[in-house]
C-alpha cells in the first residue's frame, strides 16, 4: 500500500481557482442533466422508492452478471452506516450520533438486475486513542480496503479536515476511489460546492464525484448506476435475496448496542460493548440473553438508570426493532457487568469479537 503525506485541512471557505472544464463536466454528470442546468440543487423526492419500480423479473443471463466489493470508508460519524442501510434497503448497520458506533466490518448486499453489489461498511478510522480496541478497529478498516473493486470515500459536502485527510492517506493507489459528498442537500447553492470539489481533485485522483444525500432515494439510485460500471463481469457471490452475511446473533448484539448509545448519549464512554450470552429459537419465538459490558461501576449506574428505567427502555426499544427486522416475537433479557480496562486488553478485546 502506497502512502503519501497527509494533506492539511481545507479552509472552510476556499477561494475559487481558475475554471476547470473537465471538473465542471464531472460535477454536471454527477448531478444529472436537470441538476446541472438548474440554478440551485437538483431536487429529489424523499418519498420515491430507493430501487427501480418492481416488475416481473426476467431471467438473468449468467454471462451478463456483475458482482464486486464496494468499501464504504470515512472518518467516524460521517454517515457511512446510514448510507449502507439506504443502499441495502434495510437496516443492517446500526447508527447513532456517538462516534465509533460501527465497530465491525458489516457486509450488506443488494442485487439489481444483472448486478450484485457487495457493500462493506467499516469503522471510522481512529486517531485519538491507541488502545487495543482502536487498534482492532483500524485493522478492520485497512483490511476492508485492501481487496475491493471500488472505494466510496464519504465526506460531508463542502468540508474536509485532518481526520478526513488521515483516512484518505490510507487508501490504496490501485483501487478506484469515488468521492461521496454526503449531506449535499444542506449546501444551498450548487456553485458554492464547485471550488471545494476542485480542491478535492488536487488531493486525490478520484474516479468520480458524487454529491448526494443518503436520505434521498433518487440519489441512492444514481449511486447504484455510477458504481455498477466499476464492478467486474463475474457470477454473483450470494443469493439475490440475501441482504447481509452477518448472523442473527450478531444483529441482536448490535441492536442492543445501538439503543445503549442512543439512550445514554455522551454520558457513557465509547468503551462499552454487548455480549450475547444465549440465543435460542422456540418456534416463532427467539429468546436472547445479553450482557452490556462497561468499564467502571459509575457507568453501570448510567446504563441501569433510576429504578432500572434506562435499562428497561434499552431492552424494549432493541426488542421492538428486532421483532420488526425478523418478523417474529423476541424475548430479550439484559444484564450489566463491569469489566475494568477491557478496551486496553488485547485478549479481552478479541474475546468480545473484535479481530
Amino acid at each position: 500500500m502506497s502512502r503519501k503525506p497527509a494533506p492539511s485541512p481545507v479552509p472552510s471557505q476556499p477561494v475559487a481557482p481558475a475554471a476547470n472544464p473537465e471538473l465542471d463536466a464531472m460535477l454536471a454528470r454527477a448531478l444529472g442533466k436537470s441538476g446541472a442546468d438548474a440554478p440551485g440543487l437538483a431536487q429529489t423526492d424523499p418519498d420515491a422508492s430507493a430501487a427501480p419500480e418492481a416488475s416481473e423479473p426476467e431471467p438473468i443471463d449468467p454471462a451478463t452478471q456483475r458482482c464486486g466489493f464496494v468499501a464504504i470508508v470515512g472518518k467516524p460519524n460521517v454517515g457511512k452506516s446510514t448510507l449502507l442501510n439506504a443502499l441495502v434497503g434495510q437496516k443492517v448497520s446500526i447508527t447513532s450520533r456517538k462516534a465509533q458506533t460501527t465497530r465491525h466490518r458489516i457486509t450488506g448486499m443488494r442485487t439489481l438486475g444483472p448486478t450484485q453489489f457487495v457493500f462493506v461498511d467499516t469503522p471510522g478510522f481512529q486517531t485519538r486513542h491507541g488502545n487495543a480496541l482502536n487498534r482492532a478497529l483500524n485493522k478492520t478498516v485497512l483490511g476492508a480496503v485492501s481487496d475491493v473493486d471500488l472505494i466510496l470515500f464519504v465526506v460531508e459536502a463542502g468540508h474536509f479536515n485532518l481526520a478526513d485527510a488521515k483516512v484518505l492517506d490510507l487508501l490504496p493507489a490501485n483501487v478506484p476511489v469515488m468521492l461521496v459528498a454526503n449531506k449535499f442537500d444542506l449546501v444551498h447553492r450548487r456553485g458554492d460546492l464547485a471550488p471545494w470539489l476542485r480542491s478535492m481533485q488536487e488531493r486525490h485522483p478520484f474516479a468520480e464525484f458524487v454529491p448526494m444525500s443518503a436520505k434521498h432515494p433518487k440519489d441512492i439510485q444514481r449511486l447504484f448506476a455510477i458504481c455498477e460500471k466499476y464492478l467486474p463481469l463475474q457470477p454473483w457471490m450470494h443469493d439475490p435475496d440475501d441482504l447481509t452475511d452477518r448472523s442473527e446473533r450478531f444483529m441482536a448484539s448490535e441492536m442492543v448496542r445501538e439503543k445503549l448509545f442512543r439512550l445514554t448519549g455522551d454520558e457513557l464512554p465509547y468503551t462499552s460493548t454487548v455480549v450475547i450470552d444465549k440465543f435460542e429459537e422456540e418456534g416463532a419465538l427467539k429468546r436472547i440473553a445479553a450482557t452490556i459490558v462497561v468499564e467502571r461501576e459509575g457507568h453501570k449506574g448510567m446504563v441501569i438508570g433510576d429504578k432500572g428505567e434506562k435499562l428497561k427502555r434499552i431492552g424494549t426499544e432493541a426488542r421492538q426493532e428486532l421483532e420488526k427486522l425478523w418478523d417474529c416475537k423476541v424475548y430479550l433479557e439484559l444484564w450489566v457487568k463491569v469489566r475494568s480496562g477491557w478496551a486496553d486488553d488485547d485478549a479481552r478485546v478479541r474475546s468480545f469479537g473484535y479481530e
